[in-house]
């Protein structure tokens, strides 16, 4: 998803203006503020302040924003044409924008709560958060092969725990598929000891033998690979986007020892 859209040569100077307005700062953090004064507004009507008088205020105001939003994607297609396409970020803005212009009656009805997305529009304004989401997304690949290790790992202990605790404990482990939920709810460590495998100890003592060696490889294992290789792409993006004046001497500092060099060999060379 690349968010840097080249203008032809040959464009129109209004569309080269326009194109300058809408990367500047101030237009940026003016969407942003925008944004966030949405997400406020949607955030009262999930409170008991939608039903009150404010109702006709908060809807204005979310309204109002909606028109921003479409007058920035206007202004953009005015000054980038079809290019504006070749940026997945502007897709992302154009479906956000279409869902919530979509009428929310009759059975497009529960598109309504879907307005929220309208707030994920800071992924694709807020540099910082854009570099993450690219990170997550360059991860993805590596993370393949990461997540075929879990899935075998994981139906493999989700066959054995149902032979082993199956008969004594169905309501957990009755069949493969209650076998892994209730993995799954041990990997995330949600009320793994006193909830689930102290019980099942009371009848087989030995059974942490079976889900100590499973909370080591599947939760602090595996699941540290998945921030590790999303941090190291996140590092190696980071590089990439540096300059070249911040990852190498300055060019000038180098010419003027150069310089300094060769004046103090010529002047060694003239007293021999």
């Amino acid at each position: 998803m690349d968010d840097r859209i080249a203008l032809p040569p040959d464009a129109a100077p209004w569309r080269q203006r326009l194109a300058a307005v809408l990367a500047s700062a101030r237009f940026q953090w003016t969407i942003v503020a925008v944004i966030l004064l949405n997400a406020v507004v949607l955030g009262m009507e999930a409170t008991p302040l939608h039903d009150g008088p404010w109702q006709p205020w908060l809807a204005a105001i979310d309204r109002a924003c909606l028109a921003v939003f479409v007058i920035e994607l206007l202004l953009k297609a005015l000054a980038y044409r079809w290019r504006m396409l070749a940026s997945g970020w502007n897709w992302f803005d154009i479906l956000v924008v279409a869902i919530a212009l979509i009428p929310a009656a009759g059975p497009f009805a529960v598109l309504r709560s879907l307005r929220v997305l309208r707030v994920l529009r800071l992924l694709t304004v807020v540099p910082a958060l854009r570099r993450v989401v690219a990170a997550f997304l360059a991860a993805i690949p590596g993370l393949g092969a990461v997540i075929a290790l879990l899935a075998v790992f994981y139906f493999v202990a989700g066959v054995l725990a149902t032979g082993l605790f199956g008969a004594s404990h169905p309501e957990w482990f009755g069949h493969l598929g209650r076998s892994l939920y209730t993995l799954f709810q041990i990997m995330t460590l949600e009320s793994w000891s006193m909830g689930i495998v102290r019980p099942i100890m009371e009848v087989h003592p030995w059974a942490w033998a079976f889900f100590i060696p499973y909370i080591i490889f599947a939760t602090f294992t595996i699941l540290n690979l998945f921030i590790g290789i999303i941090v190291s792409t996140m590092q190696s993006l980071s590089r990439d986007d540096q300059p070249p004046e911040a990852t190498s001497e300055d060019t000038a500092a180098i010419i003027a020892r150069l310089e300094r060099d060769l004046a103090e060999l010529k002047r060694r060379c003239g007293s021999a």
